[in-house]
């Protein structure tokens, strides 16, 4: 090796290092005094000035809150009994130093919870942050560091709401911060590629994984554990980063951001939407409860083509009589959930390739704008 090849590694092995470290075991020594658990405080922590007269970079925002990427254990080995959101967004920007060749980055600490806690206030709150973001000249584009146990369901709901076509990526990981092999510093890393490609724009709301850029509309998890577990089973990815580039190589059909009519720009709340499993020798008291509750929607996860019992039956048109709109989706995993002649007249849509849970955040949108059930049924058929 001759000496000059030598000294052009040797800065690269240091960068390495550093940013490695803390998404090793050693990054454990620092958990304590780096972490940060607030789940209401916003705090803005810029890496770098964006300023686009002193460079061409884009300027992107991070906008952290919580989850497994976000994670941390006292055992390197340890990929499942980790405290999620136990680190801050400066600690995560920190430690993939690689991203200032991309992209002036800056970050902002929305929430820090793990992602079952991700209730329709933090949605509201995450959503109106990324459009006064958007709106500004100095913001080129938007990644969004969440847990991946609902990810999709934040992910589908900016796409509904955003009203920018810059760039918006929301990313996770499968490992925390502090196992041998985590698969953050990668993700977050490109996720900021995509984030300032001139090619992401327009695409709707992008979720990024293991090198894999999903639509919101279409992507979902579908394992509990594995690096890769995010997919688009029917409808394919929208494109992948490979070799430091990004490729895409479909779009989705499905109308959203700018093309959406969803406004939570004045919206303090969601209306209430549950989800009701369908299953052998069920019952209708189900129903009943949630229509006691205050639902003012149910999506049922039927079985096959959003098969519902009798018994299901009875408790969901009784539940239509009194106003709530029966959405029917599928617990099959896949598949479209065809419209029956019968839907309108029993307050039921369909809906379409929608899971339940992507189904609920669209039937809440929907009631913010009208209760005519062929109206919501409009919305997703074009949704």
């Amino acid at each position: 090796m001759t000496n000059m090849k030598k000294m052009t590694m040797i800065p690269l092995l240091a960068s390495f290092i550093l940013g490695s470290t803390l998404w090793s075991g050693g990054f454990t020594a620092n958990a304590a005094t780096a972490a940060t658990t607030s789940t209401t405080v916003s705090t803005v922590t810029p890496t770098t000035t964006p300023d686009k007269q002193t460079n061409h970079l884009p300027n992107i925002k991070i906008l952290a809150t919580g989850g497994t990427i976000a994670g941390s254990s006292s055992v390197n080995t340890d990929t499942t009994g980790y405290k999620a959101g136990a680190l801050g967004v400066e600690t995560l920007i920190n430690a993939v130093p690689e991203m200032k060749s991309i992209a002036n980055v800056s970050g902002e600490q929305v929430v820090n919870v793990g992602s079952p806690d991700v209730n329709n206030e933090i949605l509201l709150k995450l959503a109106k942050r990324t459009n006064e973001l958007l709106a500004r000249d100095d913001v080129d584009g938007i990644v969004i560091t969440h847990g991946t146990d609902t990810l999709e369901e934040t992910a589908y709901f900016l796409n509904l709401v955003v009203k920018s076509d810059k760039p918006v990526v929301v990313v996770g990981s499968m490992r925390p911060a502090t196992a041998i092999s985590a698969d953050g510093p990668f993700n977050l890393y490109n996720a900021v590629k995509v984030a300032g490609a001139p090619t992401s724009k327009g695409q709707g709301v992008l979720v990024l994984l293991n090198d894999r850029i999903g639509a919101a509309r279409y992507i979902t998890k579908t394992n509990t554990t594995a690096v890769d577990t995010f997919k688009s089973v029917e409808q394919g990815y929208l494109g992948a980063v490979v070799g430091d580039q990004v490729y895409y190589y479909n779009k989705s059909t499905h109308k959203h951001t700018t093309s959406s009519v969803f406004d939570i720009s004045n919206l303090t709340q969601l209306p209430q939407v549950d989800i009701l499993y369908e299953y052998q020798n069920n019952g209708r008291y189900l129903y009943d409860a949630a229509v006691a509750a205050g639902a003012k929607g149910i999506v049922v996860a039927g079985s096959g083509n959003g098969s519902l019992s009798k018994t299901s039956s009875e408790g969901a048109e009784a539940a239509g009589k009194k106003g709530v709109i029966i959405a029917r989706s599928t617990r099959v995993g896949s598949g479209v959930v065809s419209p029956s002649t019968t839907d309108a007249a029993s307050n039921f849509v369909s809906t379409d390739s929608l899971n339940p849970q992507k189904a609920r955040i669209l039937l809440m949108l929907a009631l913010t704008q009208t209760h005519d059930v062929n109206q919501i049924q409009t919305f997703f058929n074009e949704y």
